[in-house]
């Protein structure tokens, strides 16, 4: 798709704000208006789309990106777009910790206690851990809460919470960094603690670095959006 306007700007819309094109209104995929609750955040969307060039890509507007999918299909079915979200509670990473490697056992500990520690209060709930890669079922009353702590969120931070889960492996870290309990940088440093101790140790694979570092500008890209909010 070609570049057809010359200036994207945020305009009030439908008691929010929206993005305009030359003065039209943008629109998602599924044709419903982009319209967002806070200015900073539609600023910020327009800035994707005034920084394009001759040729659009999609890829490099993450923000619209989210957006969409917090109207297309977040607010569209609300439980259906929590639920697979929400199943990370039965398998989140911070429960699984390595068997064999006593360093690395401290490293999982100092990083991911303190983490596990916040949600258990924050949601009044326990976990339980596993030596090793077998699954541990969770107490189900963890499950449940965490559960209802997902689906309770609006649309707008469910979308960002997606990528954030699914990157990182741990709802805890997701629904830390929608709370705003624990700097960004931090919670994704925890979510790669196991790859980058094993590259310490073992020496850098470049295709590995190359998806790290694409998966570390989408998570940070989740946490803007969320801040802009």
């Amino acid at each position: 798709m070609k570049r057809f306007w010359k200036q994207a700007e945020a305009v009030p819309q439908d008691g929010g704000w929206g993005v305009a094109l030359d003065g039209r209104p943008v629109r998602t995929p599924a044709r419903a208006p982009l319209a967002v609750a806070g200015r900073a955040l539609a600023e910020a969307i327009a800035a994707e789309w005034d920084a394009q060039g001759e040729d659009i890509d999609p890829a490099s507007m993450p923000l619209t990106g989210i957006a969409n999918a917090a109207i297309d299909l977040a607010t569209a079915d609300p439980a259906g777009f929590a639920a697979p979200i929400a199943a990370y509670a039965a398998s989140d990473l911070f429960c699984y910790r390595d068997d064999r490697d006593a360093a690395l056992q401290a490293e999982q500990a100092a990083a991911w206690n303190p983490l596990l520690a916040w949600a258990e209060q924050r949601h009044g709930i326990e976990f339980a851990l596993a030596q090793g890669v077998l699954p541990v079922d969770q107490p189900p009353a963890t499950v449940a809460a965490l559960r209802d702590a997902v689906q309770g969120l609006d649309p707008f931070r469910l979308a960002p919470l997606a990528p954030l889960v699914t990157i990182g492996g741990s709802l805890v870290a997701g629904l830390a960094l929608v709370e705003d309990a624990f700097p960004a940088d931090a919670l994704w440093t925890a979510v790669s603690l196991d790859e980058l101790y094993q590259e310490r140790r073992w020496g850098a694979d470049t295709e590995a670095r190359k998806t790290r570092a694409r998966h570390e500008a989408d998570w940070h890209h989740a946490a803007r959006f969320l801040r802009l909010l």
